[in-house]
């Protein structure tokens, strides 16, 4: 009896001194599918990495943006990883408020990362921050409910052609929807996808000296087209509706097309979650012949907050959340076409992906479609193209998303909301020493 005792004590010991021993990461992370798999799957790492604890902080995406916002600029500590945007990384970077990611280990293979993702995740040849999965935007739709209404979806389709099948396949007594569009206000939620739809119209934010362009006609057709299209043909109560809520939708049946985040399509076409699995076509963003398509390039990517006392056991999770290895993993577990897409150039030249992902090809042509440096039909004095990279339009791009989605829910008119949005821009410019 005392003999096991003392080994029970030994073992109480050296339980405590590994836990005294094991460092702890916190990582703040988005609530998306990929993120939520990725945390299952995470005894991977800690089985290699025996004395690094992962404690996780999940939030929906514009109280994520909020959170790590504070937190960084206040050098609040909170976090030791944090999940952001191709917008933040450069912006944070030359603001020293990042670590440049170069440790990620010699099998990391950081050239295999697709130029165009990153290139918007680096400062000076330096790599600021890990893809995780990077995107651009297309249209998702139903094949047989585009059959049904006598139409064939082109693979590069104009906007009217988006209006007139979006009208034929509308269908309120059986719960369809023509389309499903982003609503709720945020600056990476409802303005995501009109700044990039406003692109194709030929409308931009600011002209060449920083004066805001929403008095121009080309916003004006851009924000009634979507209102009316969405009033005509999309679900009730669209202005709270943003990428998880239109997901949901559209795995119901409930929307005939949905244009958003090429990273849902593994989602959409997931017999598992999706009762229309079997029937999802792809076709890239619509244009207006402008020249111009009405889709973005993202990145949610892994970024270490240069005031972390952790940075070596961050940067070994970085490194094994976006690596080939964890894209393995995910295969062997879910199977290739649930692998996080948009980031290396390999996964897109394996023939095994290839075959189990339909969307593969037309995801990599709507990241490469993008152009960051030339968003728009006229000239402009920033890049970004469902964004403006400057510090100032988080605030101000979450206001404009605002007074939209009360266009969209009826509580202001169009000419409204933009003359408020032109009114703000106008403050926030000036304030910010871009215009007199």
């Amino acid at each position: 009896m005392k003999l096991r005792t003392l080994t029970l004590g030994l073992l109480s010991a050296s339980a405590l001194a590994f836990a005294a021993h094991a460092e702890s990461i916190t990582i703040a992370t988005v609530n998306n599918g990929d993120m939520v798999r990725m945390q299952k799957l995470t005894d991977d790492f800690t089985k290699a990495n025996p004395d690094i604890q992962l404690n996780w902080v999940t939030l929906e995406e514009n109280v994520l943006r909020e959170r790590v916002t504070t937190d960084i600029a206040t050098k609040g500590g909170q976090y030791d990883v944090m999940t952001i945007g191709t917008y933040e990384v450069p912006i944070w970077a030359k603001q020293s408020w990042l670590l440049p990611l170069d440790k990620l280990g010699d099998d990391y293979d950081v050239k295999d990362i697709i130029p165009a993702i990153a290139g918007g995740l680096s400062v000076d040849g330096k790599l600021y921050a890990a893809p995780f999965y990077g995107e651009s935007s297309f249209v998702m739709y139903r094949k047989d409910l585009m059959e049904k209404a006598g139409l064939k979806m082109p693979d590069a389709p104009t906007w009217d052609f988006i209006k007139q099948a979006a009208d034929k396949m509308t269908d309120r007594a059986n719960g369809v929807n023509g389309v499903c569009l982003r609503g709720k206000a945020g600056w990476g939620e409802n303005m995501a996808f009109l700044t990039a739809m406003s692109n194709s119209f030929g409308a931009r934010w600011f002209d060449e000296n920083w004066k805001p362009q929403f008095d121009q006609p080309e916003w004006k057709k851009t924000l009634q087209f979507y209102v009316d299209l969405m009033k005509a043909d999309g679900p009730e109560g669209a202005s709270s509706n943003g990428f998880n809520e239109n997901l949901a939708l559209f795995q119901q049946g409930k929307c005939g097309m949905w244009i958003d985040a090429t990273v849902a399509a593994s989602f959409v076409s997931d017999p598992k979650a999706s009762k229309v699995a079997d029937k999802v076509g792809y076709a890239l963003a619509p244009d207006n012949g402008l020249g111009k398509r009405g889709n973005w390039l993202w990145a949610w990517s892994l970024a270490i907050p240069a005031g972390t006392q952790k940075a070596d056991a961050a940067e070994k999770f970085v490194s094994w959340a976006t690596s080939k290895h964890y894209a393995e993993l995910v295969a062997a577990k879910e199977g290739w076409a649930n692998v996080p897409p948009g980031t290396r150039s390999s996964l897109y030249a394996n023939a095994e992906y290839q075959k189990a992902a339909p969307f593969a090809k037309m995801t990599l042509d709507s990241i490469n479609a993008a152009d960051p440096t030339h968003p728009t039909v006229k000239a402009v004095p920033y890049v970004g193209v469902q964004f403006v990279a400057i510090p100032e339009f988080q605030g101000l791009g979450t206001t404009v998303g605002q007074l939209f989605s009360a266009a969209l829910a009826g509580q202001s008119s169009v000419d409204d909301a933009l003359k408020q949005a032109q009114d703000a821009a106008t403050a926030a410019m000036t304030e910010g020493g871009y215009i007199k």
